[in-house]
């Protein structure tokens, strides 16, 4: 039912006018996460959204067929190699909130591993009366025995941490512990920690990350412990990490100024030694006593010029001197992007993206010191992961999958280039009638923007497909074919199609595909999904009438700017975990760090472009838009919630017919157990389903 519309007088006097106009925000009151008056707002919301999509006589099934695939216990486990053993985290019907558990190699090989149980999330929960979400178990290596395992209440981000014993199984009475705060930390040996967190009034950025660093030794107060390193309350964070090679053991220490700018510290023993890096460069790894790193923008030195996306390496003494000698390691082409880099005891692994597909190199030196390489033989046209690389041992692992092959796990051998399977998920939908392939759509500049298309090999290209467009478009995150059990229960194998665009923004191309989109160039990812769109439409693939697109947090933004920008293109909207205020999102939680990304609402030049796209300043009372669906979580302590909550309470006072669902728990994640992400999916394509005509068991 629709919500009656505000007078134009009143309009212009509570929210002011479309496109961006400055105005007083009336909804304010929605950013006190916890308030009573805001909860029962969101309470009320999340009844009428749930009255309306559960109660669909399609939902039950959504959610018994979200629940079956994610509980599935065929479904592969992922092993993290630590030691002896192989460890990984479970869920399912019986184990909700999860456990922590390992097999050794050997059993893992078998058909049914046999699992030891190390920690029983739920037991845990319940003794200590806790919402208890496990967000990380950080070990030292590489003896393995003493942990920090990070636990958050509900999923948020900001954690506990208390220290734990691997062999005993337990945690320790008296060992390091941390309350509830958005920490970091890193081992320097079995009895100190570096620690960065909130130590107290002062002690964080503006951006509500830490920005000190303590040296904390076993036994100990934490408020006694030294301070190795102060940083800017202006910067975004102050962290450190530990990188290890065959040989040896390196602590860095560094401070990121932006998102994408750092200023990087070498402790040796005692001493924090600066080093010569470029600022925006990003550190890779350490491998025979050189630190490996990825260059963001072009770089020179003296007459050289080292290009943007190269990877170049420097030993770690030599970084310590005012001009370092830099070495080109692997420079990319037009078409190439370097994804990652990995490190074995004495090879190193390379990931690239070639028009976005995967290929990964094996790469050693020979007796002169000349790097030779080889390819990994798997499979083609698949996106393929490695990990569990360790300076322990000369072999890795790689997960391969695509849209429709279901995850495989090899282990290779880097020095033989051996590879053995290990494990695989069978089918968890009919896939034999669907196909795969890759269009590029033509941007309004004239590039040209990749996407990927899953139907049905029996497509009819009269308009009428329920189409599903996915993007994200920022902080050069890369979008890669994946298997999806969830979507290719929910969609495709119920007629839908699918469709994933490789905007800029992103990082599929490198570093100058997301520069290319940073903070006065966003329009052109927004131009880049209008192009896809459009183009899925001229193909005759669909219509607006039954197109519809999603997208989550940075992907938040670019549909909630979709569908202001050109809301006659879509029919339905799913916009989760979402920014759309860019007006006040440097003042919401950790909304200061992303200034980098997309620039400083509270300078002129800045806002004036901002606002040109902001969702929550584009909204017209005189538009007509389709019906969005928009979700977050309580306790996302990343993305604001009040992001979500005030479009929609701004949308209803226009008149417009929205659906919203806050989860009362979950994080930024949106859900933290099984039962209620399989209710958040069945919400989705609940929703999905009945915008877009999808044909279901149902109907």
């Amino acid at each position: 039912m629709k919500t009656p519309a505000l007078s134009a007088a009143a309009l212009a006097m509570t929210l002011g006018t479309a496109h961006g106009a400055d105005h007083a925000d009336p909804f304010l009151w929605l950013e006190e996460v916890e308030s009573e008056q805001a909860l029962t707002w969101v309470k009320k919301q999340n009844a009428s959204t749930n009255d309306m999509l559960t109660h669909h006589p399609s939902y039950s099934t959504f959610y018994q067929d979200s629940l079956d695939v994610l509980n599935a216990t065929d479904r592969l486990a992922y092993p993290s190699r630590r030691g002896d053993y192989y460890y990984n985290f479970w869920q399912d019907d019986t184990h909700v909130k999860g456990l922590y558990r390992r097999t050794t190699p050997d059993s893992y090989a078998k058909a049914k591993p046999e699992w030891e149980t190390v920690i029983d999330v739920d037991a845990l929960a319940k003794a200590e009366g806790e919402d208890w979400v496990l967000k990380g178990v950080d070990c030292y290596a590489p003896a393995y025995q003493r942990c920090m395992v990070a636990l958050s209440r509900g999923g948020a981000d900001a954690t506990v941490k208390r220290e734990f014993d691997l062999t005993t199984k337990q945690f320790i009475a008296d060992g390091f512990s941390l309350s509830e705060a958005k920490s970091d930390i890193t081992w320097l040996d079995n009895d100190h920690l570096l620690v960065a967190t909130d130590f107290g009034e002062g002690t964080l950025t503006d951006s509500g990350y830490p920005r000190l660093v303590k040296k904390w030794q076993r036994g100990t107060s934490l408020k006694d412990a030294p301070v190795v390193y102060e940083g800017s309350p202006r910067s975004v964070s102050v962290g450190m990490f530990t990188l290890r090679d065959a040989h040896s053991r390196v602590t860095l220490v560094r401070e990121g100024e932006t998102f994408y700018r750092q200023q990087t510290f070498w402790l040796d023993r005692n001493t924090l030694r600066p080093l010569t890096l470029p600022a925006d460069s990003e550190i890779l790894g350490y491998f025979e006593g050189a630190l490996f790193f990825q260059l963001k923008s072009d770089f020179h030195q003296g007459d050289t010029r080292f290009q943007q996306g190269s990877i170049l390496s420097a030993e770690l003494t030599d970084l310590t001197a005012e001009q370092p000698h830099y070495q080109a390691f692997l420079a990319p082409d037009t078409k190439t992007s370097i994804e990652s880099v990995d490190f074995t005891a004495r090879h190193i692994i390379v990931s690239e993206l070639n028009d976005v597909s995967s290929r990964i190199r094996v790469l050693h030196k020979d007796a002169k010191g000349n790097w030779q390489q080889k390819p990994v033989a798997l499979e083609e046209n698949t996106h393929m992961r490695v990990f569990n690389t360790s300076p322990e041992h000369d072999d890795f692992f790689v997960d391969v999958s695509s849209f429709l092959t279901p995850p495989s796990i090899y282990r290779v051998d880097a020095q033989s280039h051996e590879t053995r399977h290990l494990k695989s998920t069978p089918p968890k939908f009919d896939a034999n009638d669907l196909v795969v392939e890759q269009h590029f759509a033509t941007s309004k500049d004239g590039t040209q923007v990749p996407y990927f298309l899953v139907a049905s090999k029996a497509l009819k290209r009269d308009g009428k497909n329920p189409t599903l467009l996915y993007g994200y478009g920022g902080f050069e995150v890369s979008l890669t074919p994946h298997y999806s059990a969830l979507l290719g229960k929910n969609w495709l194998e119920k007629g839908g199609v699918y469709v994933l665009a490789n905007i800029r923004g992103g990082g599929e191309y490198g570093p100058a595909w997301h520069l290319a989109a940073l903070k006065h160039q966003r329009h052109k990812a927004y131009q880049d999904f209008e192009a896809v769109a459009e183009d899925v439409i001229n193909k005759k693939i669909t219509t607006p009438a039954h197109l519809g697109i999603q997208g989550g947090s940075n992907g938040g933004l670019l549909v909630g700017a979709a569908v202001t920008r050109r809301p006659e293109l879509y029919q339905a909207v799913v916009c989760q975990v979402p920014l759309l205020d860019m007006k006040r999102f440097n003042k919401l939680l950790a909304g200061a760090s992303w200034m980098a990304e997309y620039g400083n609402p509270d300078t002129e030049a800045d806002w004036a472009y901002l606002k040109t796209y902001s969702p929550y300043h584009n909204l017209s009372q005189d538009t007509a838009y389709p019906r969005v669906l928009f979700t977050t979580s309580t306790r996302d302590d990343r993305v604001h919630p009040a992001h979500a909550r005030k479009m929609v309470a701004k949308m209803q006072a226009m008149g417009h017919d929205v659906l919203y669902y806050e989860n009362m728990e979950g994080g930024h994640a949106g859900a933290s157990n099984n039962a209620t992400r399989a209710a958040m999916y069945a919400r989705t394509y609940t929703y999905l389903a009945s915008q877009l005509a999808l044909r279901t068991d149902s109907d």
